[in-house]
């Protein structure tokens, strides 16, 4: 078998970072096992340094861990220093960024390198259990107990542009497989299209990247969107009319109206396509959204998928360890129903997301823009309160669907539309939404940022319930 080229990897020199405060920087390694041909490491030359910044709009711990020190190996120095840095942010409530080049564990101090992984995971664990936030941005190469350990524990990542990365660097695929991994894995653009990181930032922005995600300075940009802006033509004549209105592909979907109601967002990665997770602003309350995208071309490409649920989860989690309130926006016809989704846990995902949205512990609000069907939509829907726009509807399953269900004929859609009664002002009278939206962006921004008041903690629970209360009844 011909030998692949090993890849040629630059050393990565971080310098001028603003750290008010170096921390340990005194400590050095002792070399515990004495191994053969190697040299204790200075405490001036280890790989990871750990102090305070002062941001704009508060301070912030910064860890950063360079391959041109020591390959930016983890060894017991850089754990002990890690973990002590993570402990500092936590007892002062601040958040954490962090810039990384690592070659993974440091092999000549053995056990003691490989257990850091595990002081450090529990260190993290901590930091996050407090409510607070850390991200990371990852230089090449990064690989190893690093990489597998606490800075993937992040809840925010990006990487630089074509940055090798991998839990094994290329020379240890090559010999445990046999098999040199090919030119699309291991990459920065391979992890930002397998929903592994969420951007792919160049190094010299990368420090005020982490500083807006972790919320210490302001300026990230807006989700963009290429909708001219929202345009209704009024109530349809029948339920059947506006589901077909509520689909139509000019109309704006649920990334477009995040797009128009937030101000700022950093986007949260997944591997979908149907559906756009970001932190975001609405004036100065920051708040997670997540946002059905459907395919507004008219395709067939408006079903999520098991991935796009659980990107949702890693919002809705992100959102209760933070304690920041949730907007979802909903948009789809339903869930994806393929083989390749059920064998992927559709079903697992939905009720995954729905007691994700129950032990929420901040407020929640969902925005119906479009046509919300079936269990797919509700998943989404399990919030404080819920708004729908005037043009859209929440049918408990698509029209032609539901009448080859009930009426073993697809063609009777129309019919079986009309008689479940899925529009705004149905559902508002039937107390399971709070209100029908004008469908314009000054409107629909106000209502959302009045139902982010906490004070609405506890109605995804009592909403429904008064609602169902008329429906059931002793013989």
């Amino acid at each position: 078998m011909t030998q692949e080229p090993a890849l040629t990897l630059e050393r990565n020199t971080i310098t001028d970072l603003p750290f008010a405060d170096m921390w340990d920087a005194d400590l050095g390694s002792r070399d515990p096992l004495d191994f053969p041909g190697f040299e204790a490491v200075s405490a001036r030359d280890e790989s990871l340094r750990a102090g305070l910044v002062h941001a704009p709009l508060g301070d912030y711990v910064l860890i950063e861990v360079d391959f041109a020190r020591e390959g930016g190996t983890l060894g017991a120095v850089t754990g002990e220093r890690m973990v002590r840095a993570y402990r500092r942010a936590t007892e002062r409530g601040l958040p954490i960024a962090q810039i990384i080049s690592s070659g993974g564990a440091r092999l000549q101090e053995g056990y003691f390198a490989l257990t850091q992984m595990t002081r450090t995971a529990s260190a993290a664990a901590a930091h996050r259990a407090a409510g607070l936030m850390t991200a990371s941005a990852f230089r090449s190469p990064t690989a190893g107990g690093i990489f597998a350990s606490w800075g993937n524990t992040a809840e925010v990542r990006a990487a630089s542009p074509g940055a090798t990365l991998g839990f094994a660097g290329p020379r240890v695929v090559q010999t445990v497989t046999g098999a040199f991994p090919p030119a699309t894995s291991h990459t920065a653009e391979s992890a930002l299209a397998n929903g592994l990181i969420d951007a792919i930032v160049p190094e010299e922005e990368q420090l005020a990247w982490l500083e807006r995600a972790i919320g210490v300075r302001a300026g990230a940009p807006a989700l963009a969107t290429d909708h001219a802006g929202p345009a209704f033509a009024g109530a349809a004549a029948t339920a059947w009319d506006a589901i077909l209105a509520s689909r139509a592909p000019e109309r704006p979907s649920g990334a477009d109206w995040a797009s128009w109601i937030t101000d700022s967002w950093i986007e949260l990665r997944g591997p979908g396509e149907r559906l756009r997770a970001g932190i975001a602003e609405i004036g100065d309350q920051r708040l997670i959204v997540i946002a059905l995208d459907r395919d507004r071309s008219g395709g067939t490409l408006s079903l999520p998928r098991p991935e796009d649920y659980r990107l949702a989860r890693r919002a809705v989690g992100l959102a209760d360890r933070l304690r920041l309130p949730v907007l979802t926006i909903i948009d789809t016809p339903g869930a994806d129903p393929s083989p390749s989704s059920e064998a992927g846990g559709i079903a697992n995902e939905i009720a995954e997301l729905l007691v994700a949205l129950a032990d929420l512990r901040s407020v929640s609000v969902s925005l119906v823009v479009g046509e919300a069907g079936s269990g797919g939509a509700v998943a989404f829907a399990h919030t404080d309160t819920l708004y729908m726009l005037e043009g859209s509807a929440f049918p408990v399953i698509g029209p032609e669907a539901g009448a080859a269900v009930i009426y073993r004929d697809p063609e009777r859609a129309r019919e079986f539309a009309e008689a479940i009664q899925p529009l705004p002002a149905q559902l508002v009278a039937f107390g399971f939404a709070d209100a029908a939206l004008p469908e314009t962006v000054p409107e629909v921004r106000a209502a959302i940022a009045a139902a982010l008041d906490p004070e609405r903690i506890g109605r995804r629970n009592t909403r429904p319930d008064r609602a169902v209360e008329g429906a059931v009844g002793t013989e």
